[in-house]
């Protein structure tokens, strides 16, 4: 009697389908590692059975079993490559690169009283050598004669001058070095990069306190008030809330900045009046500034002859003459200035007078085109170049300022006569100087439509991102 097997007998059994799962998986583990060792003991079973191998087509194996995993050909379809050694002797070798000889290097800033003979024995370098560049023709002038404050880079070895190098100016440099004849001198340039900056600067008190809050360098500001010094008096004219956009260079070397170079373009706000100035180089190399229209911003006289601190006395017809107590017209203008002050030459002209007279004390006076003379009196002495008989130039240092004469104080007494008539130098009106010539005029007017677009696009961005650091 057979009666049915209980399934429960069987319930902690192992199931034999699990079983076969973990087998199964671990054949198949085993065979993939395996396959490509049993697939090359078939390949040397074959060679040894029958010398010949169909995988190969019927090519003759007549080579050794390999003995190396190096040797082993690849089988790549029915193309047979062995690896082999590559051979690097034809390769040539890279020379070896020599190290650059180090020399002593000597950097000298000249004193008062030093020599070029004096800094070689100090140094204990070669007088022969320096006997040798003396004699060279480019390098001569630049060695016998040295100024304080000169610098020079001296290479050597132990006292042998390898080389010299002299900074001349800013752009150019003295180069001494060895040669196979001995030495050889050149001048050689020294590169420099231009770059433009603008500067603003808003009026409280004077232009130079402006300018020192908003951190710009005295050489800038100088040349700003000489650009607009015909039309304003920077003394008297300047008025709260005035303020003044300046685009200019700086001038770079070798990364570092060196120092302010020209100023470019200019705008001036002075009282409701605006001034501008643009930079403009002829062919000739000459440069000046002229107005956006091409008039030139410089007039045939200037305002004022001298740096003052004030005007001490006005151009006045009935004025008290302040040492003989009487009324005593007073046709000029006092400058009050410290004694020694210069005196410029308001205009281009010729000496007519040079020396002492009456109560103006040392006085010259200047003869000009349109019949316009011009005096200055109370110098304290006369320029060596403002001779009776010669030509000055506008600007041109003419005296300097005194008390000679009847003056109670140091400073200058200017007049300004059209015709023989005198005028008050501070209202007259000027005449202008002569504008762009007609040859440059559309070359102007080419140049200087970029450079005002580009002052005006400074002029529109915020301020905080326009002044100096």
């Amino acid at each position: 009697m057979h009666r049915p097997v209980s399934p429960l007998l069987h319930d902690y059994k192992p199931s034999a389908r699990t079983q076969v799962k973990k087998s199964t998986a671990f054949h198949w583990f085993v065979l993939g590692l395996g396959l490509p060792f049993v697939g090359l003991a078939l390949l040397l079973s074959l060679k040894n059975a029958s010398g010949t191998s169909s995988l190969l087509d019927n090519k003759e194996l007549t080579e050794p079993v390999p003995q190396l995993a190096s040797d082993i050909p690849i089988v790549i379809g029915n193309l047979t490559e062995e690896l082999t050694p590559i051979d690097l002797s034809h390769i040539a070798r890279l020379p070896e690169i020599e190290a650059e000889p180090r020399y002593d290097s000597i950097n000298v800033t000249v004193r008062s009283g030093d020599t070029m003979e004096r800094i070689f024995r100090h140094n204990k370098l070669d007088l022969s050598h320096l006997a040798s560049v003396v004699r060279l023709p480019e390098a001569g002038k630049y060695i016998r004669v040295l100024r304080p404050g000169d610098e020079f880079e001296i290479r050597h070895d132990q006292g042998q001058l390898i080389s010299l190098h002299r900074k001349l100016d800013l752009t150019s440099a003295l180069l001494v070095s060895t040669s196979e004849s001995g030495f050889r001198a050149e001048i050689v340039e020294r590169p420099i990069e231009l770059r433009r900056r603008l500067a603003y600067g808003r009026i409280e008190t004077s232009l130079f306190e402006s300018a020192a809050e908003a951190g710009m360098p005295d050489k800038l500001i100088m040349n700003l008030a000489g650009i607009f010094a015909w039309d304003i008096d920077f003394v008297l004219d300047i008025r709260s809330g005035d303020d003044y956009h300046i685009l200019f260079e700086e001038i770079y070397q070798e990364g570092k900045y060196i120092t302010d170079g020209e100023i470019i373009a200019a705008e001036f706000n002075n009282n409701g009046r605006t001034f501008q100035a643009v930079r403009y180089i002829d062919k000739n190399g000459r440069s000046d500034y002229f107005t956006p229209d091409g008039r030139s911003v410089r007039k045939a006289f200037i305002r004022a002859p001298v740096d003052f601190m004030r005007i001490s006395s006005s151009f006045n017809p009935r004025r008290r003459h302040p040492i003989l107590s009487t009324i005593r017209a007073h046709r000029g203008v006092d400058y009050a200035a410290p004694r020694g002050t210069s005196i410029k030459a308001a205009g281009d002209g010729k000496v007519i007078f040079r020396g002492r007279k009456g109560g103006y004390g040392n006085a010259i006076i200047l003869q000009h085109g349109g019949n316009i003379t011009t005096l200055y009196a109370h110098m304290s002495k006369f320029a060596n170049t403002a001779r009776l008989g010669k030509r000055v130039k506008q600007g041109q240092t003419i005296g300097y300022v005194g008390s000679s004469g009847l003056a109670t104080a140091a400073h200058l007494h200017y007049e300004y006569r059209l015709n023989g008539v005198h005028r008050n130098p501070r209202t007259v009106k000027l005449p202008q100087a002569a504008p762009i010539k007609d040859e440059y005029r559309e070359d102007f007017l080419t140049a200087a439509a970029p450079i005002l677009e580009e002052l005006d696009h400074y002029k529109r961005t915020p301020i905080a991102a326009a002044t100096f650091d």
